[in-house]
């Protein structure tokens, strides 16, 4: 089976140091049952696969990867300020240097700006539609000549 978003989010709460139960948690799990599921997802096998793989990765990134002296490692990305969200948006999900799920959030976030949903619209709207679509198939008929009556 796949590791899942909650799955995924509890190995990386443990792996930023939290307790199982303290992970679960975090991870979306219910306060009364975060021990037992804590307790059963270190011991899953796509979790454990997880851990073990981000903490060969963190060991041998500590060893070879260093900052340069004198420069401390930043985990902050540049993004240009701008008081329109949609452009701001834009420039989090093209920005390489950012964390992958953080630029997917972005793109969910931007996608109802970009494009409408097909069924998206009131009753009313849809109705005024139909009446279109149907009189638009007959042609208008020209109006009575006016007579004058004496």
């Amino acid at each position: 089976m796949a590791l899942t978003g909650k799955k995924r989010a509890f190995a990386d709460a443990v792996l930023a140091g939290f307790s199982n139960k303290e992970a679960a948690i975090r991870a979306g799990y219910s306060e009364a049952t975060a021990s037992a599921a804590g307790s059963r997802l270190v011991k899953d096998k796509d979790v454990k696969a997880r851990l073990d793989q981000a903490r060969q990765a963190q060991g041998a990134s500590t060893r070879t990867v260093a900052p340069p002296a004198g420069e401390p490692h930043v985990d902050t990305i540049e993004i240009p300020s701008t008081a329109d969200p949609v452009e701001f948006l834009t420039n989090v999900m093209n920005e390489p240097a950012a964390d992958l799920r953080l630029r997917i959030d972005a793109a969910k976030a931007m996608l109802p700006f970009k494009h409408k949903k097909l069924g998206e619209g009131g009753k009313k709207e849809q109705a005024g539609e139909k009446a279109k679509s149907v009189a638009s198939r007959f042609s208008s008929s020209a109006p009575p000549a006016l007579k004058a009556v004496k």
